[in-house]
């Protein structure tokens, strides 16, 4: 049995996993490289980005709806071509920070000129555990410990942001949840690893 629970993000691979197959060996078979994948995915955040800083959160919604499938798309296409570098796991990880921090910088930028301070404060708390989240567990990684838990992994955010802009009245509610959610996560995280070494340190005596 796994010492992971099984997340949100196992359960969508789990339901999606033969249609990314046959559509990442389809896309390859026509050329069409994981990297430029990942880059357009994030000029697609860009453009929501842009909308959402001038308040139209539905629209940027929509945006970032469309462009949410090419998340998993680019890694269907490296696993079609059999990509053996790690460059694109390296690529698809920076730019999904890149892609975190403009949402919530958009997301700031109109709080501000709203004056709206308790939701501006919670954008940037937001941001903060959005990146520790990812932080804590690259950094784990470098003490050979596997993070793969979490009650707000990235999925969960997504979603969340999604269901934000596209339904207007969850907007104050969804902030909260997103600000305590990500930094409850990080923290999380941090603990599984402590109480990881911890054990190891005590088999080893």
């Amino acid at each position: 049995m796994s010492e992971y629970p099984v997340t949100l993000t196992d359960r969508v691979r789990a339901v999606t996993g033969k249609f990314m197959s046959m559509l990442g060996n389809a896309l390859y078979r026509a050329g069409v490289h994981p990297d430029s994948i990942t880059i357009l995915g994030l000029l697609i955040v860009i453009g929501a980005c842009v909308l959402i800083g001038n308040g139209e959160f539905q629209l940027g919604g929509l945006v970032l709806l469309l462009g949410l499938p090419l998340d998993a798309v680019d890694g269907a296409v490296a696993r079609a071509m059999q990509r053996k570098d790690r460059f694109g796991a390296m690529l698809d990880s920076s730019l999904d920070r890149y892609a975190d921090g403009l949402i919530f910088a958009a997301l700031s930028y109109y709080f501000a000129i709203q004056d709206e301070h308790t939701l501006l404060l919670l954008a940037l708390v937001s941001l903060v555990g959005s990146f520790m989240v990812s932080y804590a567990r690259a950094r784990a990684e470098g003490v050979d410990v596997d993070v793969r838990i979490g009650w707000f992994t990235r999925m969960e955010r997504v979603l969340l942001i999604l269901l934000i802009l596209l339904v207007p009245p969850t907007l104050e509610i969804g902030m909260w949840f997103m600000a305590i959610g990500t930094n409850s996560t990080a923290l999380q995280r941090i603990w599984f690893v402590y109480k990881t070494l911890r054990q190891r340190h005590y088999e080893g005596e």
